[in-house]
């Protein structure tokens, strides 16, 4: 422990996980500690009984649920672009040789107080019921559009530059209604409120053009991946890759006290009274509260059910997008569905989560709009937890503190502050230019 490592990477949430193995990657000598028994910090997947002892108090699961090691709940569920960023990451390290991914079955949006399909190309717009016949020719138009556009071809553009151009504006040209807009921007372009209408269109663009291209790569009913036996595989694989390149992990330290010097920099690490001495450190916010502001909450509930979600096609893995302007909120509901085609759950039971930036302290009643989508449930567990972001400036400490997972059900908020980060720590920007067909191992 008494040796000098180039950066000390403290907590193995997922963000953490990522940089650790692309530091590693990068040759640089790192040392990767956790306070907790087991691997995933905020992000971890528990078993049945784990789940019990955090939400129950106690041990004791009915055994009507079945085995708890046929349970992997992720603590903060999110799906994977199939052509996202994330997953550009884990083929840039090469981890997916240790990961194994299946489609997720459906995509769909809550409007008007029903579950619709998420219409994603021309063909699939003149085709939803989410729109009225002149409304769909019009959106049909739109995706054209979008499908067509190439930043580099000015043809494509059809007069418009988009880095100036609002959404708004954008919208305004092809005549779409603020409905058909509301499912563009939540459902397809994933934005988490509305202020994308005001910005410039290219965001929104590219956005949906990922979702199409996600959703072409598999041919599946979405455009997310998800690996088997869930999230809780990540950080594994990663810790497996960092120590093919010689990174050291140590799960248990208890402590892990940063030590700065007489200039505030970081000197290293303390743990049961050693110290390991570093240039930089990579944490969570709960290593360093001082350096951390709060900026949010998010609630969330968690439930076991022997059904899929009703109006999802017998979807087995879905996500359910629910608009804030649907609900009169200020923010988006998400509903994640996943079940033993993922390998999360035994024969015949589907875990569904329902999350949200909380607007009030109560859980049970915000959450209902998502909860009365699930139909029946066996299980249900209530949950908030507060989100911070970092408020040092890393230039003159050398801290690189990740933001707190918020309350989306993809990875895509997730991926932009790890690579953020890489950025900030090493004066690099990654490449992500990588062959996607290298994570298609487990279509089927």
């Amino acid at each position: 422990m008494d040796e000098e490592y180039d950066v000390i990477v403290l907590g193995t949430g997922l963000k953490e996980c990522i940089l650790s193995g692309l530091l590693s990657v990068d040759g640089l000598k790192v040392l990767h500690m956790d306070r907790n028994d087991y691997y995933g910090g905020e992000s971890a997947s528990l078993n049945l009984i784990q789940l019990w002892k955090r939400f129950r108090g106690n041990d004791k699961p009915p055994a009507h649920l079945g085995s708890s090691r046929d349970y992997n709940v992720d603590m903060i569920p999110k799906f994977m672009m199939a052509n996202g960023n994330l997953v550009r990451v884990l083929i840039h390290t090469d981890v997916t040789k240790y990961l194994y991914f299946k489609a997720v079955d459906g995509s769909y949006v809550f409007n008007k107080g029903k579950v619709h399909k998420v219409p994603a190309t021309d063909m699939e717009a003149l085709k939803s019921p989410l729109m009225g016949i002149f409304e769909k020719r019009r959106a049909r138009k739109f995706f054209i559009y979008v499908q067509n556009y190439e930043d580099s071809d000015p043809k494509t553009h059809e007069g418009m530059d988009l880095t100036r151009v609002t959404t708004r504006e954008l919208i305004a040209k092809y005549g779409l209604d603020d409905n058909t807009m509301d499912f563009i921007g939540h459902a397809l372009a994933l934005h988490r409120d509305d202020r994308y209408l005001n910005e410039p269109a290219l965001d929104t663009v590219k956005r949906m053009k990922l979702y199409a291209e996600s959703l072409a790569r598999f041919q599946g009913g979405s455009p997310y991946i998800y690996p088997l036996y869930g999230l809780g595989e990540l950080p594994q694989a990663f810790a497996r890759l960092s120590a093919v390149y010689g990174g050291t992990y140590m799960l248990n330290k208890p402590e892990c006290k940063v030590e700065f010097d007489e200039e505030g920099k970081v000197a290293g690490v303390t743990s049961e009274g050693e110290t390991a001495k570093c240039k930089k450190v990579v944490c969570d916010p709960s290593y360093l509260t001082n350096k951390v502001r709060k900026v949010g909450r998010v609630a969330r509930a968690i439930a076991i059910m022997s059904h899929p979600i009703p109006s999802t096609d017998e979807s087995h893995s879905v996500q359910v997008v629910l608009p804030q302007k649907q609900l009169g909120r200020r923010s988006d509901m998400y509903l994640f569905c996943c079940s033993y085609t993922h390998n999360v759950a035994p024969k015949g039971k589907f875990i569904a989560f329902v999350s949200t930036e909380a607007e009030t302290d109560h859980p049970e009643v915000e959450l209902k709009p998502g909860i009365d989508l699930l139909g029946p449930v066996d299980e249900i567990f209530f949950d908030m937890y507060d989100r911070y972001e970092p408020v040092n400036e890393p230039s003159l400490d050398n801290c690189f503190i990740s933001t707190s997972y918020d309350a989306t059900t993809h990875f895509e908020s997730t991926v932009t502050d790890v690579l953020n980060m890489y950025t900030m720590i090493t004066g690099k920007v990654l490449d992500l230019s990588v062959d996607l067909s290298a994570a298609s191992a487990a279509e089927e």
